[in-house]
This record gives structure tokens, C-alpha cells and sequence, in this order.
């Protein structure tokens, strides 16, 4: 089952410089594994120790961030896109 992940250019390194890039898994947690089993180092600026996305990150699946969903639980199908979005703040 292959899912499309959108990534920041802060992360590219980690992905060969490519914004897009391929990954398998059922739900947001096993993403986070494929992904770093292509992208060896990506995982640890993905998740805390706990495996829980980072706060300063926000992931999105189809559009719909996953704290709204099941969050790392959150179910992927064949062709979802899941978008990894760094938090902006300042005024």
C-alpha cells in the first residue's frame, strides 16, 4: 500500500532532497517506521521518545490533521497523502 508524503525542505536531507517520497503502512505510526527505514535519521525529528509526533510539527492526512482524527493511530489507504506541516508562530 503505498502513501504519498509531503515533505518540509528542513527534512529533505533525510529524504535525498526530494519533497515526495513513497512509504507503506497501515495507520500514522507505522508510516513513521517505513519512513525510517527509507530515511534513516527522520524518525527522531518526527517523534519524541514516546512515539508521539512532535509538537512543533503537524501531520496531515487528505488534508485532515491527524490531532483531529486517531492521531499516529489514524488508518491509511491505498494513494493517501500525508503532509508533514512545521508549526509557524510569531506575529
Amino acid at each position: 500500500m503505498a502513501v504519498k508524503v509531503l515533505v518540509p525542505t528542513a527534512l529533505q536531507k533525510f529524504t535525498e532532497n526530494q519533497a515526495t517520497i513513497e512509504c507503506n503502512g497501515s495507520n500514522v505510526a507505522e508510516l513513521f517506521d517505513s519512513l525510517e527505514s527509507s530515511c534513516p535519521g527522520i524518525k527522531v525529528r518526527l517523534c519524541d521518545e514516546e512515539g508521539k509526533p512532535r509538537r512543533f510539527l503537524n501531520f496531515y492526512v487528505n488534508s485532515e490533521d491527524i490531532r483531529f482524527l486517531e492521531g499516529v493511530n489514524t488508518i491509511l489507504k491505498d494513494g493517501d497523502e500525508v503532509s508533514i506541516v512545521p508549526a509557524v508562530a510569531g506575529g
